[in-house]
C-alpha cells in the first residue's frame, strides 16, 4: 500500500468516525429540563446522577444523567427575556433531543385546582397587544385590546393589517403523548392538556383572567413557557410546557408552594419513559 493510498484509508476512517460521533449525538443529545426558580429546578437537579454544575452567563445548568441517558437542567431565571436566554444557551450549549419547561403557574380555568397538572398543548404570549387609539382622559381598558403576532411579518407588528390573532406554540405530538402515559401516577391532583399563557405579567383582575381564559382558552398563566416554546421551535427542538397550579384566585385556591416540588416529581417520571422511548429508538 503507497503512501497516497494510506492517507486516502486514514481520511476515510476519520470522516467515518466523525459521521458516527454526530449520528450518536443527535441520538443521544441531552433532554433539558427548565424551571424558572430554585424551588422549581434544585430538586429535579438533586436526583441527577454524577451532576455537574455550570454557570454560563449567569444562568445555572446542571449537567449528569437519568438511567444512564443525559440530562440537563436548566434554571432558567424569571421572565420571558430570561426564558429565552436560557434556552437559546441549552440550545446552542448542549445541543438537545428535547425541551420540557416545567414549574408552578396561577389558574385561569375555575375547574382547575391548585396541585393540578397542566400539559400544554399549546403555549401563547400574553403580553404582545395592540391597544387602540384613545385620546387623554379616555382612560384605558385592557378588555379591549388586541394580541399581536409578533411573528407574522417583518414589517411593524403594530400596523401590520392582517387579523390580530395570537400566536400559538404547539406542543412536540411525541413528548405530549409521553407526559399523557404517565398521568396515572401522579396522585396529587389531576393531569389534563391545556394551554399556558405567558408574559411577563402577574394578572389578578378577574374580568381580565376571563376573558383571556375565553378568547384564548388558557388553563393557567406564568412567565416563561411560550417564550421558551419560541426559541426552541426557531431551532427545531421538540419541546412541551408543564404546569402545575400553585394557586387559582379564579376559584379561592390559596398558594402552596410546595407545589413546585410536586411538578418536579410528575416531569422525573415523564423523563423516564421518554428516555425509554428514546432509547428503543437507537439504532443498532
Amino acid at each position: 500500500m503507497n503512501n497516497k493510498t494510506i492517507v486516502m484509508s486514514v481520511a476515510a476512517c476519520c470522516m467515518a468516525v466523525s459521521s458516527l460521533s454526530l449520528a450518536q449525538q443527535r441520538v443521544t443529545g441531552p433532554i433539558v429540563i427548565q424551571g424558572a426558580m430554585p424551588v422549581e429546578a434544585e430538586r429535579f437537579a438533586q436526583r441527577l446522577d454524577n451532576p455537574q454544575e455550570l454557570d454560563i452567563g449567569g444562568w445555572r445548568f446542571w449537567r449528569g444523567t437519568v438511567d444512564g441517558y443525559p440530562v440537563v437542567v436548566s434554571e432558567t431565571l424569571k421572565g420571558m427575556s430570561n426564558a429565552s436566554a436560557a434556552t437559546a444557551i441549552a440550545a446552542t450549549q448542549f445541543h438537545p433531543v428535547a425541551i420540557i419547561n416545567q414549574g408552578t403557574a396561577g389558574g385561569h380555568d375555575p375547574a382547575l385546582k391548585v396541585y393540578d397538572i397542566v400539559l400544554g398543548k399549546y403555549s401563547v404570549n400574553l403580553g404582545a397587544f395592540k391597544t387602540p387609539r384613545k385620546q387623554m382622559g379616555e382612560g384605558s381598558d385592557p378588555l379591549q385590546w388586541k394580541p399581536m403576532d409578533l411573528l407574522a411579518s417583518k414589517g411593524s407588528a403594530g400596523e401590520d393589517k392582517t387579523p390580530h390573532t395570537i400566536r400559538k406554540f404547539p406542543a412536540d405530538a411525541q413528548l405530549l403523548s409521553v407526559a399523557e402515559s404517565v398521568k396515572e401516577s401522579y396522585k396529587k391532583g389531576n393531569v389534563v392538556e391545556g394551554v399556558i399563557g405567558s408574559a411577563d405579567m402577574w394578572n389578578s383582575e378577574l374580568d381580565r383572567i376571563h376573558a383571556f381564559h375565553s378568547n384564548y382558552q388558557t388553563s393557567v398563566e406564568e412567565m416563561e413557557t411560550a417564550s421558551a416554546a419560541q426559541i426552541s421551535a426557531a431551532f427545531n427542538i421538540p419541546f412541551v410546557g408543564i404546569r402545575i397550579l400553585s394557586n387559582n384566585i379564579t376559584n379561592q385556591g390559596a398558594y402552596d408552594p410546595q407545589t413546585g416540588l410536586a411538578c418536579q416529581d410528575y416531569v422525573y417520571q415523564v423523563v423516564k419513559a421518554y428516555i425509554a422511548k428514546v432509547q428503543g429508538q437507537k439504532p443498532e
